[in-house]
């Protein structure tokens, strides 16, 4: 007969097998692409909020989830608030959303993008532009949303082509998986 406690411990072992599942089919589904190696950076400069030129290895020491966002994108305005969630929840466990958008698409600069990203519930994001689409042609991104996965040590390890509910316990588990083992 088995022991109360060992059916506890193999619920536990099912549900967290189950997770892992989940994780694995959100991400085949969901358009993500891990790399084997990690690939080097683009040396592109962005442009953050008070004009100063940003470089992706100037988050050395974060794990970076690139967002390559257009405001003309409707799937990309959806995820804004769980996006946001999602920045919120795991900012304090060394994990950082960047928001990348081209910058002939803000006539009203900084503050129109911070006013649409308000409306869209994305009050907490960091926000760039990319000046003459460098960034995103050096990473090879010519539609969006495109997330791009950036290493603690400045490398690329991956992308997500498409939206996603960041905020859901299993995207976020995903994620801090993804960091654990590729950093």
């Amino acid at each position: 007969m088995i022991s109360k406690q060992m059916k506890k411990i193999c619920r536990m072992v099912m549900l967290a097998i189950l997770c892992l599942q989940i994780s694995t089919v959100w991400a085949n589904e969901k358009g993500v692409n891990i790399y084997h190696a990690p690939r080097q950076a683009p040396s592109k400069v962005i442009y953050g909020e008070t004009g100063s030129k940003v470089k992706l290895s100037d988050f050395d020491g974060d794990f970076v989830l690139a967002v390559f966002w257009s405001r003309h994108c409707t799937p990309c305005l959806r995820e804004i608030e769980s996006l946001n969630a999602f920045a919120r929840q795991t900012k304090d466990d060394g994990i950082r959303v960047i928001m990348i958008s081209p910058k002939k698409e803000w006539q009203g600069g900084f503050s129109e993008q911070r006013r649409l990203l308000k409306k869209f519930g994305g009050n907490d994001l960091e926000m760039y532009v990319d000046d003459k689409n460098d960034m995103a042609s050096a990473l090879g991104i010519f539609s969006s949303p495109v997330t791009v996965l950036i290493s603690r040590e400045g490398k690329e390890i991956g992308r997500i082509r498409g939206s996603a509910d960041w905020d859901s316990p299993e995207v976020i588990e995903y994620i801090y998986k993804i960091k654990a083992e590729h950093g």
